[in-house]
């Protein structure tokens, strides 16, 4: 087993590297697992924690996409990893901006690696939509294993260049993700600018990136599943590019088309809202029933098991 070669692993291989590995429980992977990937992890030891071009090697195009889940602080991280775990399937934790803005880079990632360090499924500890150099120097000395830059909103040849230097300074062991084309947002009322196919495969071979992100009728920050997705034109994105393809604010994303999404390539899918309405509602729900309660402790517990269960529903809803 200590010869390093790639290609199929079989499940005779796999079954014993998971047992040379303290702690992993049975992951539920397809049989396309390079031996590459798997003996990777097994170098880590306990920690299961790896970049977003390690963890995407776990979803099979077409068929199982990673669930990526914006948290808040500790309640929903280990929220998150519960759900990972009890399906056996890899997770992305990640920060976004409002998390960075409340509580500041570094704090959450360590929140999030504290949290990942033990799971028993590989975790990839990512900063979602930075949009300066300056916070990814601080997330990558924090020890973030991923990075999105979003110069989405820039012109093609400086959304090129500045996500090139980020490249540059992650790589090789910190994965960059980026974004062509725009994805709005309900809170902010900005509009979503759909992805051409030709500029996705001009940006992801101009700058290396190991995912990227594309509009194709998601928008940020909608409570409600009626997101009107261009699958025709996510099909030719999939066809055109080879790079992972990720979706953000998939929120707003119906069940349906959720499962559609993946059949379509998709190989990372973002969520964020659906999280925080599980937490809000399932808080205001003891606030109804019980106006005398403030143990904070006692508020939280029900929280976090509605925020595992929604993890869970969408975790099983990408896997086909």
């Amino acid at each position: 087993m200590s010869t390093m070669r790639t290609g199929v692993v079989s499940m005779a291989e796999f079954w014993l590297i998971t047992e040379q590995v303290s702690g992993i429980i049975d992951l539920k992977l397809s049989e396309s697992c390079s031996f590459a990937k798997l003996s990777l992890i097994k170098k880590r030891g306990k920690s299961m924690i790896c970049n977003l071009k390690e963890i995407l090697t776990f979803s099979k195009k077409g068929t199982s996409a990673i669930a990526a889940f914006n948290v808040f602080g500790f309640e929903d991280a280990h929220a998150v990893v519960q759900a990972a775990e009890s399906e056996g399937k890899p997770v992305i934790l990640m920060a976004n901006r409002d998390a960075v803005a409340h509580m500041g880079v570094a704090l959450i990632g360590h929140i999030m690696k504290h949290v990942a360090k033990p799971a028993k499924v590989p975790v990839c500890i990512h900063l979602d939509h930075a949009d300066n150099l300056e916070t990814i120097e601080e997330a990558i000395a924090s020890g973030y294993s991923s990075v999105m830059i979003d110069a989405s909103s820039q012109p093609f040849e400086e959304n090129v260049a500045i996500t090139k230097q980020v490249v540059a300074r992650s790589h090789p062991n910190v994965s960059v993700e980026s974004e062509i084309g725009f994805v709005g947002c309900v809170e902010r009322n900005t509009r979503s600018v759909f992805t051409e196919p030709g500029e996705a495969k001009d940006f992801a071979k101009q700058t290396n990136i190991d995912a990227l992100a594309v509009a194709v009728g998601t928008v940020h920050r909608m409570p409600l599943q009626k997101a009107d997705l261009q699958f025709e034109l996510l099909q030719k994105i999939s066809d055109t590019i080879e790079t992972p393809i990720v979706i953000h604010g998939s929120t707003g994303v119906s069940d349906e088309d959720l499962r559609r999404l993946v059949q379509c390539g998709v190989q990372k899918i973002n969520l964020g809202t659906t999280l925080r309405i599980a937490f809000g509602k399932t808080l205001r729900k003891q606030f109804e029933e019980d106006a005398k309660i403030f143990d904070r402790m006692k508020l939280f517990k029900p929280c976090m098991e509605a925020v595992r269960e929604k993890a869970i529903e969408k975790i099983r809803l990408i896997n086909l």
